[in-house]
């Protein structure tokens, strides 16, 4: 009987061990290929977001679903296009002038005239710019060491994309075929439920996608309209800048008001003011009007389970994992609405209270 037991344990002990070791290799292998599967995860967001338009293509248009998501796509990317033309051509045009601009504005520092030389005036350290040129010079140097590592990280930023969309497309291709399969091994009673699952969670990742989307194009306009008005310098990067930060959820409005505050005060404090003055009002817009809408009626999370999967995702992934945070969060939402069985059982009732007709049945 003893050996049995030695058996048994030795047994399950070794099971254990087993476990352990196939999650710690199952660990090191999400480590190893994160990079793959940010852009598997990513490339699902996008299919989700564009199969609901491929499909009602398909039905009322175009029969063929390879045309139809072509159709779809190509014209989802070119609109993504001519968007990041209209920001990147004035965003170079800038660039190109502030290079241009470069050596003015350094000899304007030097003599403490300019708007850089008023700041560097008001901070204090003029002194320190025009008593160490030479240090400057090799500083400036030195930030132009790194061109090639920018550029080798544009290309394998552009490799990333065209393999997202890749991706995505033959996801949306293959949709109908993958679902067919799945309901067809799951039976009558599970099928129905994964289709209310599937349809939930493509109206929650649609639904957050194009709003989002659509709240930082609308502060990214009002910010470039509010900084050119106040005649803030280079208003299409900063306002491009502040674009992009407003896609995290929540605190994104506050980074593009530092960023634009920051810059609107360099150039003079009354177009700060006005900068911030701008963004006091357009956050509480945003928090009480925009946001509720979409977190409201798409996604249907509170402010604080937004904020936790934020700087949990932000803590994982970075920037895309903020960007993805909410949307994932309203996925696992659904997932736990289906299948945690709510308790719909009353509360028993105090001790020493008799229990009601209705409570005997």
């Amino acid at each position: 009987m003893r050996d049995g037991d030695d058996r048994r344990t030795a047994r399950r002990a070794m099971i254990v061990i087993g476990l352990l070791l196939a999650t710690v290799a199952g660990l090191a292998l999400v480590w190893l290929t994160r990079r793959v599967l940010g852009w598997l995860v990513l490339a699902a967001f996008f299919a989700v977001a564009l199969k609901p338009a491929v499909d009602a293509l398909q039905r009322r248009l175009v029969r063929r679903r390879a045309l139809a998501t072509l159709l779809v796509f190509v014209a989802a990317f070119t609109l993504l296009a001519a968007l990041g033309a209209g920001i990147v051509l004035p965003l170079l045009d800038e660039v190109g002038r502030f290079v241009d601009r470069a050596p003015e504005v350094y000899r304007e520092a030097r003599a403490g005239r300019g708007p850089v030389g008023e700041v560097l005036a008001r901070l204090g350290i003029r002194g320190y710019v025009t008593s160490h040129p030479e240090q400057l010079r090799r500083y400036s140097d030195q930030l132009r060491q790194p061109a090639a590592g920018v550029v080798r990280g544009v290309l394998s930023t552009l490799a990333g994309l065209l393999t997202v969309v890749v991706l995505a497309y033959l996801m949306v291709l293959e949709a109908p075929k993958i679902i067919r399969t799945t309901l067809a091994l799951v039976g009558d009673g599970p099928a129905a439920r994964l289709r209310r699952i599937g349809r939930e969670c493509s109206r929650t990742v649609t639904g957050y996608l194009s709003g989002n989307l659509l709240i930082s194009v609308i502060c990214g306009v009002l910010t470039f309209v509010v900084l050119v008005l106040s005649g803030v310098p280079f208003a299409g990067v900063i306002a491009l800048l502040v674009a992009i930060a407003d896609l995290i959820p929540l605190v994104g409005a506050t980074l593009g008001a530092i960023i634009a505050g920051g810059a609107g005060f360099l150039h003079s404090p009354t177009a700060g003011i006005v900068v911030l003055v701008f963004f006091v009002v357009y956050q509480q817009v945003e928090n009480h009007l925009l946001q509720p809408v979409i977190m409201g009626r798409a996604v249907r999370l509170n402010p604080l389970t937004v904020l936790v999967s934020v700087l949990l995702a932000v803590e994982l992934a970075g920037l895309l994992g903020a960007l993805l945070a909410v949307p994932a969060a309203g996925v696992a939402q659904v997932l736990l609405r289906e299948f945690v069985p709510a308790r719909r059982r009353r509360p028993p009732p105090p001790a020493g209270r008799s229990a009601a007709p209705d409570d005997l049945g």
